[in-house]
């Protein structure tokens, strides 16, 4: 992850825990940049104090722990911040580790629940724009990929507008995405076919005395 995405000092890297790697989150330290993610079930950790919390903001514990297990202490040799919170809205309770000390738990919180908003824009990404994948690496690249689909996305919002369509804007993208090689003015591809509608249906009647 390192290798494509450069460390700035200073910054906030959110991640989940599926990303947990104490090598690489030990270079962010030594880098000055900040991280916080979830501690994976099981984490051999020991405490070496704890700061006094309010349990009625959701935040259980804000503890200063030192990972035990040979190879992560080996990856991680300095103290984490350990936060256990429970999620008002889910009722679950989470576990994060960052090493930030000085912004407040709940703080801590708030970054990992923004993530969300992350995920749920790529998800929108995949799903309205059609990027299964980014034909390249550079920043360059990927604005220039998103900025022409997010165009394309306005332009087609815009005609559906104009034309009055019913059909959403996730079906006016697929009927254009499979016609863009097909001289075919817009308004009659985004206008539903009625007459092969009518044709399926009697195609779809069974005739008795067709042997």
């Amino acid at each position: 992850m390192l290798d494509i995405l450069p460390v700035e000092a200073g910054a906030f890297y959110v991640m989940d825990r599926g990303y947990l790697d104490f090598e690489r989150l030990y270079a962010m330290h030594q880098a000055g940049a900040f991280f916080v993610t979830r501690a994976k079930q099981g984490m051999d950790a020991r405490r070496v104090y704890s700061c006094p919390t309010s349990r009625d903001t959701g935040v259980i514990c804000d503890q200063r722990v030192i990972l035990n297990g040979f190879y992560s202490a080996k990856a991680y040799p300095e103290h984490l911040r350990r936060i256990r919170f429970k999620d008002p809205e889910s009722g679950k309770t989470l576990v994060f580790l960052t090493n930030n000390t000085a912004l407040p738990a709940l703080t801590i919180a708030a970054l990992y629940k923004s993530r969300w908003q992350v995920e749920l824009f790529f998800k929108w990404i995949k799903q309205h724009l059609r990027i299964k994948r980014f034909l390249g690496t550079s920043e360059n690249a990927v604005k220039t990929q998103i900025w022409c689909a997010v165009a394309t996305y306005v332009l087609i919002a815009i005609v559906k507008k104009e034309l009055q369509l019913d059909a959403s804007l996730y079906t006016c993208l697929q009927i254009l995405s499979v016609s863009v090689f097909e001289k075919t003015e817009i308004s009659c591809a985004l206008q539903p076919d009625r007459s092969q509608t009518e044709s399926a249906t009697i195609a779809t009647q069974l005739i008795l005395f067709d042997f």
